[in-house]
């Protein structure tokens, strides 16, 4: 419903942005690329750029009033139809900016969701784009939008005395609760087939985006997951079984690429594939090492990590695209402050057998084989070993039920604290490395 509102294909745009004093030459040039990035990924055709510095930011215009007066000169120059802010602007700012130009205006946010919705493909990943977007509007609504009503007009869809704008804010929450109740299904359903993975080790490849994630993927798993020199070219998560040897296999999810400056409201929007982050056992965290802004990137996607309060989760760090690095006496610095880390190829398939041969060892370090025993009076708490862990055997005594299995040492702890609480105590021993093999 909502994707017409900011369609942008086959448009001339006009970039703009403010550079404030904390902002570093070599950090803006990175943003005005990625900026252009964005827009061309948008599907628009830039024509020309505008930027100006400033102490702060214009609370009325974003810009100062000799720049905004240029600024409508060179729409009229180029005859574009949007504008294109490297910011999020308040619904006064898009008002003034709108009326001054005459032009379109799209902010930061709006341009995200844009190309999310362009790129969304399952419906759990549409639905959560359609509710941002939604949200982030509401708030924005002015009469432009009257078309909303004509999209579920009919009898009862206007009230006595409201005006055509409280209609639809009317309409736009409705579809917001909506969306809300069809996340909820969405949830239900993903938590079901979670369970079924718990058994397994798996790994998520995250990571500032276009730094090759999918082309990991496709070298570790021999899939033929989407590649592209597009930002959020992944935005729905895809999942792979990547055999290692012939004993070890895993689960390896794509998610999507992070950005700088990644409104915080639009983290939302990234759940559908970032559920796959919160349920690894380890996060494959990819960094393009030729870029000269790469460790900015690295920072940026840490603190994304952060607000999705999975930055406990042990990190092996890979350090992609060597194969470009002019500077090779970079990577020993690099692995000294990174220990935990590999330094790849995946387009050139360099060293990919050693990344290999780490994650075999993560695996033979996170999953192991438990012997568990029950007391046979306590033969109701099968269900709690069955639900956290592997049961390879169950066999009986006289007085007890015997249950070897195979778990994560997170997994384990679980099963312990759970029989713990039903008065079941020092009934699980690890077997040792000799006895599984």
């Amino acid at each position: 419903m909502i994707q017409n509102y900011n369609e942008m294909a086959e448009e001339k745009a006009i970039l703009v942005s403010v550079l404030l004093p904390a902002v570093n030459a070599i950090e803006a040039e990175d943003a005005r690329k990625e900026m252009y990035l964005l827009a061309t990924t948008a599907g628009v055709e830039v024509v020309d750029e505008l930027t100006q510095k400033r102490q702060k930011l214009h609370p009325a215009n974003y810009l100062g009033k000799g720049k905004l007066e240029e600024l409508t000169r060179m729409v009229k120059m180029h005859q574009a139809s949007t504008l294109i802010f490297d910011a999020d602007l308040t619904p006064a700012q898009i008002k003034n900016l709108e009326r001054v130009t005459g032009a379109k205006i799209i902010d930061r946010s709006t341009l995200i969701l844009h190309i999310f919705a362009l790129h969304a493909r399952t419906r759990a990943a549409r639905t959560q784009v359609e509710l941002a977007q939604l949200k982030y509007l509401l708030p924005r609504l002015t009469r432009q939008w009257s078309h909303l009503s004509r999209q579920v007009g009919g009898i009862g869809t206007k009230g006595p005395g409201e005006t055509q704008l409280e209609t639809d804010r009317r309409i736009i929450r409705r579809r917001i609760q909506h969306l809300k109740g069809e996340l909820e299904k969405i949830d239900r359903q993903r938590v079901t087939r979670r369970k079924g993975r718990k058994e397994i080790f798996q790994a998520a490849l995250v990571g500032y985006t276009n730094v090759g994630k999918s082309t990991l993927m496709n070298a570790l798993s021999g899939a033929n997951v989407l590649v592209e020199n597009q930002l959020f070219a992944t935005l729905d998560s895809t999942i792979r079984w990547v055999d290692l040897s012939k004993k070890h296999r895993l689960l390896l999810s794509d998610t999507v690429g992070f950005i700088r400056k990644l409104p915080h409201h639009l983290i939302a929007s990234f759940r559908s594939t970032l559920d796959e982050v919160l349920d690894a056992d380890l996060l494959l965290h990819v960094v393009d090492v030729s870029h000269p802004a790469f460790a900015e990137q690295i920072q940026t996607v840490n603190n994304v990590l952060r607000n999705l309060r999975s930055n406990h989760k042990p990190v092996l760090m890979v350090f992609n695209k060597i194969d470009l690095l002019e500077d090779k006496g970079l990577l020993a610095g690099l692995k000294a402050r990174f220990p935990r880390s590999i330094f790849i190829s995946a387009s050139r398939h360099i060293r990919i057998g050693g990344l290999k041969e780490i994650l075999i060892g993560f695996i033979e370090q996170e999953f192991r084989e438990e012997e568990i025993v029950l007391p046979l009076e306590k033969a109701g708490l099968k269900n709690i070993i069955y639900s956290y862990s592997t049961v390879l055997e169950e066999s009986y005594t006289a007085s007890q039920i015997h249950f070897l299995v195979r778990c994560s040492r997170i997994e384990h702890e679980k099963i312990q604290i759970r029989l713990e609480r039903h008065g079941v105590n020092g009934v699980i021993s690890a077997k040792t490395e000799q006895e599984v093999l």
